[in-house]
């Protein structure tokens, strides 16, 4: 028996037990997409981490204020003069970028726009991390010098294509929705009592197309920080004149270490030997964060392996059920000459078939869910399976099909054909 008729033959003993096949065909296809709905968000992932490795820098260190620390008075806290050290210690970093925030409310020609939220930068803070559209002009070193009354405003994000969950409940502030409709560049708002020029706005990218790792905005509004010291009152538990945190790029990964031994040393000595700071590896932040996610997609792999294996113990079932039921017929295919190889190979493409329609079916519904599902609660972090992966899993349960049925395969190729001719039908 060649091996076209022992496909044929395969194929027709699937046709004529629907009913179990189905069975086996289903588990096998549930395994196969759960693979690869997992595999996609593996990828989707790593996708994201990469570039926003790549927008952070490759020396990020972030110093933050310790609202917990309980000050015995030695130390003002964090301020912008300890981001002005820093790089006058150290005028080799990439960028030093001191950031205070508050909430604050707007008011635009008489109207309260309730929500908007307060950044101090320096002109440092757009050489990381910048995915904008600037209309305008940003903030520039003499607005710092002079505290100018400027500001620069970042516009609601919006979205390419809204999640299910944002068709639902998607809140915006009162600032965001005016924001939005409104071309407020060269008009004036009010913030904190005082009149602020808005010389330039941001747009960001969709969020959920963002490559930020954490995307959204901080803040609505940008202002020289040397504006903010002298025009903004502290919040959140922030002292008057001091910062909240500043980020730093050391440009290079390998100066990581050495850079933030320099930092603690120099803050330690300007803070008398208080740590009401703490600095902070934010590549390493991300790649903690992404190896914990790691272990809830490892269990995930798992689960579909599992799928996919009890997918293969149901052929195996049914194979072993077939090969008693077809004792008689395996006898008169031994009588008129069939070797035991070919009754092995019958046996063995059955349950290949089996496990490639159901691979296939797998691949599909998995492509599916990853459109239906995964997509529509964060595409940013989803990535569509290449052809090879398809492939791969298609092959992939097919081979586990054909390894379940291998030993019933086996069982029936070792027959007796004068006692397998015996059996009743």
């Amino acid at each position: 028996m060649n091996l076209g008729e022992a496909a044929r033959s395969a194929a027709g003993e699937i046709r004529a037990h629907q009913v179990r096949s189905l069975l086996s065909f289903l588990a096998v296809s549930v395994g196969a997409a759960s693979l690869l709905y997992t595999l996609a968000q593996t990828r989707g992932m790593e996708r994201e981490v990469a570039r926003n490795l790549e927008l952070m820098g490759p020396g990020a260190l972030s110093v933050e204020a310790r609202r917990d620390h309980k000050s015995r008075g030695l130390s003002p806290g964090l301020t912008y003069d300890d981001a002005a050290a820093i790089r006058a210690a150290m005028p080799e970093l990439y960028m030093v970028s001191p950031v205070a925030s508050t909430w604050n409310d707007a008011f635009y020609e008489g109207k309260r726009l309730d929500g908007g939220s307060v950044a101090g930068i320096t002109p440092e803070w757009r050489r990381r991390e910048w995915v904008y559209r600037l209309h305008g002009r940003f903030l520039n070193d003499y607005d710092m010098r002079t505290s100018a009354r400027v500001c620069v405003l970042i516009e609601p994000a919006g979205w390419h294509k809204k999640p299910f969950w944002a068709k639902i409940w998607d809140w915006q502030s009162d600032f965001d929705k005016f924001a939005s409709h409104h071309d407020l560049l060269g008009k004036d708002l009010v913030i904190g009592g005082h009149d602020f020029l808005v010389v330039g706005t941001l747009t960001p990218p969709p969020q959920d197309l963002d490559p930020r790792w954490q995307n959204g905005e901080a803040s609505s509004v940008l202002i020289p920080l040397t504006a903010f010291d002298a025009y903004m009152p502290g919040g959140w538990g922030r002292k008057s004149g001091t910062i909240d945190s500043i980020a730093i790029d050391t440009g290079d990964e390998r100066t990581i270490g050495p850079e933030t031994r320099k930092i603690e040393a120099l803050l330690k000595a300007r803070h008398r030997g208080e740590r009401d700071f703490k600095v902070k590896n934010r590549r390493r932040e991300l790649e903690d964060s992404l190896r914990e996610q790691n272990k809830y997609v490892a269990v995930a792999l798992v689960l579909g392996l599992v799928a996919l294996l009890s997918g293969g113990i149901g052929i195996l079932n049914v194979t072993l059920a077939a090969v008693y039921s077809r004792v008689r017929e395996i006898g008169v295919r031994r009588a008129l000459g069939a070797e035991r190889a070919d009754v092995l190979a019958l046996f063995l493409l059955e349950a290949a078939l089996l496990g490639l329609a159901g691979g296939v079916a797998g691949v599909a519904l998995g492509i599916l869910g990853i459109d239906e599902l995964a997509k529509a609660v964060d595409p940013s972090r989803v990535a569509d399976p290449t052809w090879w992966h398809a492939a791969a899993l298609i092959a992939l349960s097919s081979a586990v099909a054909a390894a379940f049925a291998a030993y019933p395969a086996w069982l029936a190729s070792r027959l007796d054909p004068v006692e397998a001719l015996r059996e009743e039908p």
